[in-house]
Formats: structure tokens, sequence, C-alpha cells
């Protein structure tokens, strides 16, 4: 279909369909990838995850997705840079645009940032958006400004995002945040969100519930519920990203990424393809294993695959209604899928927590998300399981050791018994 391209393009839809991506915006994003951005796709990946993230409150799902539009714009059509590769010396130089925009992208009425073609259904960019609204008064067109607030708004929302890609372990830095410690805000610290809440993890006592009450459900209705309880061992034993176990275009996980390696009988799971870019083999405990195995029973299956296998790890329990799925039962779970399953085993797991009286427990688990269930995974091996920094690392898909040990917590207390016993000598 044809239809008039806007000067900027909004990049993502609305909660309902930001998932499910938009074909307009999938070609737009290619292009850049292949001109200016490399990794302009997996920026968009990211940024999709993060709002998805925010589904559950309109107002920040709306601010968010309009903030880093802006942001992308100016990162992908303007400076021609990756977010990762953004200064404080960008940052500055991204304000000034915001404050003085192009007229041409000034809009003084708000209007939806993407439309329907009634007759096929099709989403596609509306071509009256722009990314800056100004105002009107008595009817005339005031010159475009930006308040103190606003401003404030939107380095808080760029250092929350880079906050997220930290703890993606996509960047290391945070621009925005280096910008505003150095800007005349820098006394009112209240406008910078912390970081740190997409780096929480369940505590012993969080996830105990959670498994627990998975594996309670999965007990009473195998049908439903078996799936779910197989889909918790995996993302906390690989520590694994939701993008890493759902399907989608170019990418179907399959049973066959269980390996067995020839020489020594130990088995892996590999990764083929993450949002790092790079693939990675991950050892897993004989506790996925015997996971795995009793999953592959109530399929049907044999205990473990062969190298060859094709079955999807988690499959649909009714025919995909729609997308190149259609009617096919035996297909992947989407990332949107996955999220909603795992979003709700938490709740269901917090009710618990609620009723055995744990109430700040069950307050703080609605809070965390698919997300929060890698870094757990990471935090518990390294601090609970005592496993080497060097072996998370490697499993984790850390480029850095220093990523991997800022999941090491320890108090003044342990490092006094670690230390009261050194010796001088070791073989004295």
């Amino acid at each position: 279909m044809y239809f008039e391209k806007p000067p900027v393009y909004p990049l993502f839809d609305s909660a309902d369909f930001i998932l499910s991506g938009n074909s307009f915006i999938n070609q737009h994003i290619t292009a850049v990838s292949l001109k200016d951005v490399p990794d302009a796709g997996l920026i968009i990946e990211h940024c999709s995850d993060w709002l998805y993230e925010q589904k559950q409150s309109e107002n920040n799902y709306k601010a968010y997705r309009s903030e880093l539009t802006t942001y992308l714009h100016w990162c992908f059509d303007v400076a021609v840079l990756s977010p990762i590769q953004v200064t404080r010396k960008d940052i500055a130089r991204y304000i000034n645009y915001c404050e003085n925009p192009p007229t041409e992208l000034v809009g003084y009425f708000n209007v939806a940032q993407f439309k329907t073609e009634k007759t096929t259904g099709i989403r596609y960019p509306n071509s009256a958006w722009r990314p800056f609204v100004g105002k009107k008064q008595l009817g005339k067109q005031l010159p475009y400004s930006l308040s103190e607030n606003a401003l404030k708004t939107k380095i808080a929302i760029l250092s929350s995002f880079y906050g997220y890609l930290i703890s993606e372990e996509y960047t290391e830095r945070n621009p925005a945040q280096l910008w505003f410690k150095h800007s005349r805000f820098a006394i009112n610290r209240k406008y910078i969100k912390n970081e740190d809440d997409n780096n929480h993890a369940f505590t012993k006592l969080q996830w105990s519930y959670v498994v627990s009450t998975v594996s309670e459900l999965a007990e009473k209705e195998p049908s439903k519920h078996q799936r779910s309880l197989f889909l918790i061992n995996i993302l906390y034993s690989c520590y694994l990203r939701i993008s890493e176990i759902s399907g989608r275009a170019g990418y179907s996980p399959m049973m066959s990424q269980f390996r067995k390696d020839v020489h020594n009988g130990i088995w892996y799971f590999y990764v083929p393809y993450s949002k790092s870019g790079k693939a990675r083999s991950i050892a897993i405990s004989t506790t996925l294993l015997d996971g795995l195995k009793q999953y592959r029973r109530y399929l049907g299956l044999s205990d473990l695959p062969s190298i060859n296998e094709q079955h999807p790890i988690f499959i649909r329990h009714k025919a995909a209604a729609h997308g190149r799925d259609s009617g096919v039962l035996n297909a992947n779970l989407g990332i949107r899928q996955i999220r909603e399953e795992i979003d709700s085993l938490i709740n269901l797991a917090a009710d618990k927590a609620l009723e055995d009286g744990f109430e700040q427990d069950s307050d703080l688990m609605r809070k965390l998300t698919a997300h929060n269930i890698r870094h757990t995974g990471i935090t518990h091996d390294i601090n609970i399981n005592q496993r080497p920094l060097s072996h998370v690392q490697a499993d984790a898909g850390h480029e850095s050791i220093d990523t991997t040990s800022q999941y090491l917590h320890t108090t003044q207390t342990e490092r006094h018994q670690s230390a009261a016993n050194k010796p001088l000598d070791h073989l004295v």
C-alpha cells in the first residue's frame, strides 16, 4: 500500500502492537542499519522490550515512547551515531537540537503516531505526526520552546533507558547521567531515576515462592504448566534473555540447541544469536537436565534431543491465530506470550507470599519481570552457589569480567570472615 511518508518516522507503536513490529518501520530501520548505523535494529529491539515493560502505566509508556523516538531520530538521522557511541558532549548537542528543532518537525496539535488502514487492518505511520509539539495562543502559533521541567524529564527518561542498556550488558556508559552530573540541575537529584531498578534480583525467599508456585501448578495442571515449569527453569539456570528463547523472524529456538559434547559427554545449551550479537554455549546443571527430561516426557519425546531435532522448545497450547505461524500448533512462543506468562506466574507467586504474611516481599515481587530472572540466576550463582566469576562470565556472555563482578555482593562481616584465616605461608 502507498502512504505519505512523515518527515520523521514514529518508531514505536502503542503497547498493544509494540512487540508485533511494523513492516514500514522495519524497512526504514533496515535501511538505517545498512547505510549508517549497523546496530540500529538491535537498538530498536532493546527499546521495544524496555517500552513493553512500561505498559502498565499508559502515561509512562507514552512519555518514554515519545522521548525514545525523538532521541533515536537525532542519533540515526542527525548525528549518525549508535546510542552506545554517544558521549556527554553529544547529549549536550542533542539538547541544543531539542531546544531549537527544525521548523518542519514542529506540530501544533496532537495526532496518533500510527493509523490503521480500514480494509486491510495494516498499521502505518501517520504523515501528520511530528516529534515536537508547539503551543498556540489565541489561534496563533508561538515560537517553539522547551521548558526546564520538560528538559529534566527528557534526561531522566534517557538516563533510565541507558540504565536498562547497562543491565542488558549492551553498554557500560550512561552519557545522560554524566551530562546531568555536570549540568545546572546537578544539585536537584530527584529527576534522575535509579538505574539499578533493572538489576534487581529475586531474593532466595522470593525466588523460592516462584519455584514452589510453578511446581505446584505443573502438578495440578500439567497440560498448561509443565511448559511454565521448564520455562522458569531454563531462564534462571542459563541466565537467558527472553529474546533468546522466543520465536521471531529469522530465529526459531529448537530442542537441538541442547547439545552433548562428543569428547566429554557434558551437555550444554547453545545460543546462536543474542542481543549482544554473539553466540555462546552455556553449561547446564543436573537440575536443568532433569527438568528437560521431565518436560520432554510430557511432550511425548525421548528423554534427550538429537543434534538434528527440529521440535520447538516452547510450543503454543493453541494454534496461532495470525501472523507467519497462523494455524500452526507446534510454533514457537513469541516474546509477548512468554512475557505475559512469566508476569502471570510471578503475580501468582506474590499472592502466595502475601497469604503467608510476607507483604513487603509480595509488593517487591510484583515489580519484577522476566527480565529480572536473568539477573537472579547470575546473582544466585555468584553469591549463593559460589560459582567462579570466570565461569559465570562465559555463561552470561559478558564481554568483561568487570560486568560480572557487579553481581558480587559481600557484606563487611563476610569479608572479615573470609580474611580471618588467611595464612602467610600455605605450605606450613
